[in-house]
């Protein structure tokens, strides 16, 4: 190779590397972005212009500037669809970020308002014969647990068989209708459900003043079936048709073909949409107020005597404040906090038995 040749070869630019910004830049701009923003909240604080730190507004001018910046930059140096790529990324991240920021103050604000009564009398007390500071919220956890459990031994059958019925079999007028009507199902008001059971007990017992916990189950019910329908129903869309054909191919019946080889592959899925669907009604108060009651001591018979249960406690302590009402708000807040660990408890169990029942190759 001549010496021209070489310096030539040396000298051209990478065609991989040129026009590109440095890899740390984006968050080098937002970081001097948001240096500038302080500095110019600063500048108003110390000129009386603002009484306080506005820290909402200096997360605001630096997104802003931020944007700006990377635009600007970017299409300077990598071209105009590159600065488009850049734009919407840090648009998209902040529509991000602002989505997370309800959902790390109220986890915040309920762990730190909660762990006052985080405490062993919480969890082994009822509030029998309690009007002031202690007592627990054990008689709550057990009845939102044997609702909740009561209503899923419900729910997921009927939601399970109704969906397999619709992908596997349902054709013609009465497939679009019960997909229809789980739609409408999908949108009922909560206490519509109540009301619901409320008046078919009633009308059952011909008491009107019936109250009792499976009576809860079933306004529950309502609200979980057509949340373990659809989301059911989309994990069997998902098993490809293949693994079907292959299984009649082989003179297996079409119900040992749905037992044996869609249900098993889409397993992981339905539990995740059961344990969405539980999610849904373990917080729900207004049906559970109608047709379950509230009571201040233990029951264990769902099906006799009023239940309490733990979005009802939150309620009634918040709601029913006595004399010592900081106690009643530290017994709300801590409910609050109790029905939260719950429902990440159950999801983690969902999450560990979907990865053990899911078919070896997907996991």
């Amino acid at each position: 190779m001549t010496a021209t040749a070489t310096r030539t070869a040396t000298t051209m630019p990478n065609a991989l590397t040129s026009g590109k910004m440095p890899k740390w830049s984006p968050l080098w701009l937002l970081g001097g972005s948001l240096a500038i923003s302080i500095a110019i909240f600063a500048v108003l604080e110390a000129a009386g212009a603002t009484r306080v730190f506005n820290w909402a507004g200096t997360a605001f001018v630096a997104v802003v500037l931020y944007c700006v910046l990377i635009w600007t930059i970017s299409r300077l140096v990598e071209g105009g669809r590159k600065a488009a790529d850049r734009l919407v990324t840090a648009l998209v991240t902040t529509a991000f970020g602002i989505a997370l920021i309800p959902l790390i103050s109220v986890t915040y604000t309920v762990i730190v308002r909660g762990i006052a009564r985080f405490d062993v009398p919480f969890f082994t007390e009822s509030m029998r014969n309690v009007v002031g500071a202690g007592g627990g919220a054990l008689h709550a956890i057990v009845g939102t647990l044997l609702i909740t459990g009561m209503a899923t031994i419900i729910s997921v059958p009927i939601g399970l068989l109704t969906a397999i019925y619709l992908v596997e079999y349902g054709r013609g007028r009465l497939a679009r209708g019960v997909t229809f009507f789980v739609d409408v199902m999908t949108g009922i008001p909560s206490i519509v459900a109540g009301l619901f059971a409320f008046a078919l007990f009633a009308l059952l017992f011909d008491d009107p003043g019936i109250r009792f916990g499976f009576g809860g189950a079933v306004a529950l019910s309502v609200l979980m079936i057509p949340v373990v329908v659809r989301s059911s129903e989309e994990m069997l869309k998902l098993v490809p048709n293949e693994l079907r054909e292959a299984s009649l191919a082989l003179g297996v019946p079409k119900y040992l073909t749905v037992l044996k080889v869609v249900l098993p592959t889409s397993i992981a899925g339905i539990i995740t949409g059961v344990m969405i669907s539980i999610a849904r009604v373990i917080g729900e108060t207004a049906p559970l107020l109608i047709i379950a009651g509230f009571t201040t001591s233990m029951n264990y018979n769902l099906f006799s005597e009023r239940m309490m249960t733990l979005p009802v406690f939150v309620y009634n302590q918040y709601a029913s404040q006595g004399t010592d009402a900081q106690a009643y708000l530290d017994r709300a807040w801590t409910g609050a906090l109790t029905l939260i660990l719950i429902v990440a408890l159950l999801n983690i169990v969902a999450r560990l038995v979907a990865k053990f029942l899911a078919p070896k190759g997907a996991r």
